[in-house]
């Protein structure tokens, strides 16, 4: 019996030995599951003991740390992260995270010194550049713009700075960026929550570019791009005068690509068009069109559109699901 029970005792060792050399990384992912579901509470419970079994993997930190900002609890999440961004293997998450306890708390001096010192350390990292961004226009301070802008052009792959320079734009004179700004975001995020807000406000953008009979900017913007944008666009002026809707943009959009192709393209080279020639010469370019502005429009019309128009619905959703947008660098015209 005793030999029974040593054997049975060594096995068990085993198993835990085991269990625990593997434990650290199956913990983690058990937590991102749970993260997944929205169930903050257990994954912090999972994390914890993740990290005991690793304590140097900054991974597993980074997400209880995140854990316990979306629970509120921000002084564990502050006491989490804060040993972080002195290691050598800090990312712009840890930053990330870091600010927007900060901001939680009410500590935006704080929260502004960590964000500029994540810029600092990654100045590439659109992230960090919408992070500060946000946490000005919280302030009112409506340098945000800059930041915004910054971080399009030195990462022109991360959507939100897209989504916040479009909204800003929309509420100043601008009459051309809140449209480009706007669209990209729209390819980037398709499916996003916030993707039918800017739907409506690329929409609303067109009607105020077209106010004016005669489209124009004023003398002080030297922008080589805006002003080929305006000249080609103003072409299509006659058009607006039957009103802005999915049809007229159809053929305003379609006459302003074929045009822009004929004398811009070369010089001035911009993905957003380039998708929107692909989509021309591919035939979907009426179907895209409704998929912008239909819904925002009038939902019932669009409804009774997708309806009638079932087989170029279809196939646009296909070419949808097939393909991710991403902006390159080498094309920040602002």
């Amino acid at each position: 019996m005793k030999k029974y029970i040593c054997l049975a005792s060594t096995c068990l060792l085993f198993f835990s030995s085991s269990l625990f050399s593997q434990t650290a990384q199956e913990l983690h992912e058990t937590a991102r599951s749970f993260m997944q579901q929205g169930d903050y509470a257990n994954a912090v419970l999972v994390l914890n003991r993740a990290s005991l079994l690793d304590p140097k993997d900054i991974d597993i930190a980074k997400d209880l740390a995140f854990n316990y900002y979306l629970q509120k609890d921000f002084d564990k999440g502050l006491a989490v992260i804060k040993p972080l961004l002195d290691r050598e293997d800090a990312d712009d998450q840890c930053y990330q995270i870091a600010g927007n306890i900060y901001k939680q708390q009410a500590q935006v001096k704080e929260c502004d010194k960590l964000f500029r010192k994540g810029i600092k350390k990654f100045p590439e990292s659109g992230a960090m550049y919408n992070e500060l961004g946000e946490l000005l226009w919280a302030q009112q301070d409506f340098t945000a713009i800059k930041q915004w802008e910054k971080g399009i052009e030195v990462d022109p792959g991360f959507p939100k700075n897209y989504y916040n320079a479009a909204k800003f734009y929309y509420l100043t004179p601008d009459k051309v960026w809140s449209i480009l700004y706007g669209e990209i975001f729209i390819n980037m995020e398709p499916m996003s929550s916030r993707t039918p807000e800017i739907k409506s406000i690329l929409l609303d953008s067109y009607k105020k570019l077209f106010a004016d009979a005669q489209l124009s900017l004023p003398e002080a913007d030297k922008n080589k791009f805006t002003e080929a944008f305006i000249k080609t666009m103003n072409k299509q002026s006659i058009i607006a005068a039957n009103g802005i809707n999915a049809e007229t943009l159809t053929m305003i959009r379609s006459r302003f690509i074929l045009d822009w192709y004929s004398e811009y393209a070369d010089k001035l080279p911009f993905k957003l068009f380039e998708l929107q020639q692909q989509l021309l010469q591919n035939g979907m370019f009426d179907v895209y069109n409704q998929w912008l502005f239909g819904a925002v429009q009038n939902l019932a019309a669009y409804q009774n559109w997708t309806a009638s128009h079932a087989a170029e619905y279809d196939e646009f959703n296909k070419f949808q699901r097939g393909r991710v947008f991403k902006f390159p660098s080498g094309q920040y015209y602002r």
